[in-house]
């Protein structure tokens, strides 16, 4: 028995623990069980419980009260840590049975199955009598302190972050199968996951009182209510208790549940690659913390965390789905689509009007005006900005999925959303009205909730051009021209009003030099303080394409942040005129009229990135800073003081960073490719990154003017930006952000191509690959229909071809040298 303990020692302390089984024949009856980077400690002396867990050897669990299970019922505690007889042990070759576990009303039977991935614990339940239950743990896990962990990714790609249960019964209750346990610190990860056919999991985790982690599963048939709130019973996270759960009952007779655990290594499953020229670890910091708090649950995505105290989410926040591009966890984008199917079946009304709003309360509706799930007006105003932001999450996630068929589940619920609001353009001149007429009413109208903007609001109608774009180009892929034609038509007259002049009905401000926030129905001008979302949406989605104007807004912008020496780009430079909002809004700043919101930080990056990409990064590493020093855990950040203010914790903090993603890196998936349009400076230069993309990890080499994609069988290397798709033996590349291929090779062994010149008079590409006797061939596109072109390979001509009606032209080759240099050039 010595040795064999020893020798378990001994290959756990070199830092690889073998799958086996050793007892220790004592009156302990102590069981030590290893699988790939884990170890427990199993005791059945008159309990059944696990006493101890190591997880990539790091002990995480130490004690009576490590893992076991329990049932509650009129308030007495039954629990496997006290039976009144010692289970039966049976062992195979990989295998431990505990048979014969009573406690109270319960049996069950222990199974543990053991391999080198990981050890599955199967529990096998019976009880003779329906159970009215208080509680149940199915099972407890007792982690040794709060700090063994620093979060838990849920399945469906949301966060319970342990940093946030800043006071002891602090307690979290989600519904989901999985858990992903990690610590960035020690590169440790354990993941448990539930597999309970025909049952519903939940999980909650608390704080205890001795500041210990427990994390309890749940399985029902029924899914598990919340007990909190009469009337509404869905607050997720509580304070000073740990019942989140309401009662229930298990029904007579048997059930049958497996968890598995398995050990992960957090830099190999979550690691981001290598960055140049800014803080790495904070930038992965933030994406894996703060871009997730808004998921509150499995079917409840938004901004504002589940930690708030009403949990609110606005459905008027246009970044959810983009959250998921700098995430970058296929989880939280399968999850969202879930999420997006709940809010087109319960917050669309019949009319096609979007519910703004969902909270664990009814406090913050409009009186009478909610529903059942918990979706309301917000008591501010009709926020019409929940109309178009609902359609463009819906196919910004579609980009980063690709999933045609999801996407035509929700095409009659967006084209009933956008014609709700587009039939409030009664004037016909392509700007959309508010409910309000003007300031007088103190109704707002959009995202800044207690800002008077009424009437033609350039702020729901920068997010109204952008969701017309967008989702005319799904409707086109979906076969309805028709549809498309309308709303790109409806675009166009909106842009074309939008950039009029203020003098002329439109929103452009000649004086002032930015696009102005509402124009009321009496032709008043108002919000002429150079709102920042307004001006950055105008620029980022395309409306503003006027050089000279783009120029103004954003040196603007800058020389008045120098002057303040602002660490971020305040809502509004300067106030709003007396009347325009909330009275306790002035004197500026204050709140919405001047302070600091970090959830406008992508469409700042975007706005800034192709203008001056040293400006868009200062910013980002103005974030990333603070971030080092708090942690972004606040609503906004006061201009004075530019401290953290409100209760609310919003994961729109995180957004400079996806800006950096997306609008710097130029990391942008597209449904049918992976599109990179960086804008990087000379310091980041060098930066690598890993990116998952149709669940296939992608890496990105990004040096000025030489950008590069590789999945590691292909890979394109180009001076400028382009889009990258591949299958198992087919490359796509796409030139520029042209949304058909220009260039497919078929090839069953890697290569890659380096793009040197790419237009219809000349075509030229590096080619390197192990020298194979396998055919290549190369279909090239959009060259000149029926045209002669001129095929060489480094310099020496092969031979002269034609391209047919759609400018396609195909070349086959049956050996390839290591280098060859591909030139195909126009013959004149």
């Amino acid at each position: 028995m010595y040795l064999k303990i020893t020798r378990i020692a001994l290959i756990y302390l070199s830092g690889l623990i073998l799958p086996g089984i050793v007892i220790a024949q004592s009156a302990q009856k102590d069981i030590t069980i290893n699988a790939s980077g884990i170890q427990m400690v199993l005791n059945y002396n008159h309990q059944a419980s696990i006493t101890s867990l190591t997880v990539g050897g790091q002990k995480v669990i130490s004690g009576a009260d490590g893992v076991f299970t329990s049932v509650t019922i009129h308030g007495t505690v039954y629990s496997s840590k006290q039976l009144n007889a010692s289970p039966i042990r049976l062992k195979t070759k990989n295998t431990i049975k505990l048979n014969g576990i009573h406690y109270g009303p319960i049996t069950e039977n222990w199974t543990f199955t053991i391999s080198t991935q990981n050890i599955k614990w199967s529990i096998e339940r019976s009880n003779t009598k329906a159970l009215k239950v208080d509680e149940a743990a199915f099972p407890a896990f007792n982690f040794d302190s709060i700090n063994t962990w620093e979060g838990a990714y849920q399945g469906y790609g949301g966060l319970a972050w342990f940093y946030l249960f800043n006071e002891k019964l602090c307690t979290y209750g989600i519904h989901t199968r999985s858990s992903d346990f990690w610590n960035s610190k020690n590169n440790t990860g354990l993941n448990i996951t539930v597999d309970a056919p025909g049952k519903n999991v939940c999980m909650k985790y608390s704080r205890t009182n001795g500041d210990k982690l427990a994390y309890t599963i749940g399985v029902s048939d029924k899914e598990m209510q919340y007990k909190m709130d009469t009337g509404t019973n869905r607050r997720r996270f509580i304070r000073q208790r740990t019942d989140v759960w309401a009662p229930y009952t298990i029904p007579a007779g048997k059930s049958h549940q497996t968890i598995k655990l398995s050990y992960f290594n957090f830099n190999e499953k979550y690691g981001r690659g290598t960055f140049k020229g800014i803080d790495s670890t904070a930038v992965s910091a933030v994406l894996n913390t703060i871009a997730r708090i808004g998921v509150i649950d499995s079917l409840h995505f938004g901004g504002n965390s589940w930690h708030t105290p009403y949990g609110p989410i606005c459905l008027h926040e246009q970044y959810i789905g983009q959250l998921g591009l700098g995430i970058n966890d296929p989880k939280y984008l399968k999850g969202y689509q879930s999420c997006l199917d709940y809010y087109r079946d319960h917050a669309i009304k019949p009319d096609g009007r979007v519910y703004p709003r969902w909270a664990y309360t009814n406090e913050d509706a409009m009186p009478g005006k909610f529903n059942q799930y918990g979706f309301y007006e917000a008591q501010w105003g009709i926020l019409m900005d929940s109309n178009p932001d609902l359609v463009t999450n819906v196919a910004e996630l579609y980009d980063m999925t690709g999933d045609k068929n999801w996407v035509k589940t929700h095409q009659l619920s967006c084209e009933k959303a956008l014609d709700w609001v587009l039939k409030r353009d009664s004037n016909h001149n392509g700007l959309v009205e508010m409910m309000t007429n003007d300031q007088s009413e103190k109704k707002s109208s959009d995202w800044i909730d207690i800002i008077w903007a009424s009437y033609e609001n350039a702020f729901v109608n920068a997010k109204l051009y952008h969701a017309l774009v967008k989702w005319a180009a799904i409707e086109r892929q979906l076969n309805n021209n028709a549809k498309a034609g309308y709303y790109e038509s409806f675009a166009a007259r909106l842009k074309t009003s939008f950039n009029k002049s203020t003098k002329d009905g439109g929103f452009w401000d000649e004086e002032k030099g930015c696009y102005v926030h509402w124009i009321a129905k009496d032709k008043s001008v108002h919000g002429t303080n150079m709102v920042t979302p307004v001006n950055f949406m105008a620029i980022a989605y395309g409306i503003c394409d006027n050089d000279g104007r783009r120029k103004t807004i954003l040196d603007n912008i800058e020389t008045q942040m120098q002057q303040e020496k602002l660490f971020f780009w305040p809502i509004a430079m300067t106030t709003y005129a007396p009347g325009e909002g909330n009275g306790w809004q002035f004197p500026f700043p204050n709140y919405e009229n001047g302070d600091l919101f970090l959830s406008w930080g992508s469409v700042g990056v975007k706005a800034y990135a192709a203008y001056s990409p040293a400006l868009a990064l200062k910013y980002v590493k103005n974030v990333l800073n603070q971030y080092s020093k708090d942690g972004l855990a606040f609503q906004r950040y006061g201009r004075l003081k530019q401290d953290g203010l409100g209760d609310d914790i919003l994961s729109g903090n995180s957004l400079a960073i996806v800006g950096l993603y997306q609008a710097i890196y130029g990391i942008n998936p597209e449904y049918n490719r992976f599109y990179l349009d960086p804008h990087i400076t000379p310091a980041l230069e060098g930066t690598s990154l890993n990116y998952k993309f149709r669940n296939e990890r992608l890496v990105i080499n990004l040096e000025h003017d030489r950008y590069a994609v590789s999945n590691g069988r292909f890979k394109v290397v180009a001076p400028t930006d382009f889009g990258f798709f591949s299958t198992k033996t087919q490359l796509s590349y796409f030139n520029g952000n042209k949304t058909n291929a220009a260039l497919q090779i078929t090839s069953a062994k890697p290569l890659t191509i380096e793009i040197k010149n790419w237009d219809t008079g000349k075509i030229e590409w590096l080619q390197t690959s192990a020298p194979s006797s396998l055919p290549v061939t190369y279909t090239v596109h959009q060259l000149k229909p029926n045209s002669d072109y001129v095929y060489r390979v480094d310099g020496k001509l092969v031979k002269k071809i034609r391209t047919n009606t759609l400018g396609d032209i195909m070349i086959s080759r049956q050996r390839l040298a290591p280098s060859e240099l591909i030139t195909i050039s126009y013959k004149k």
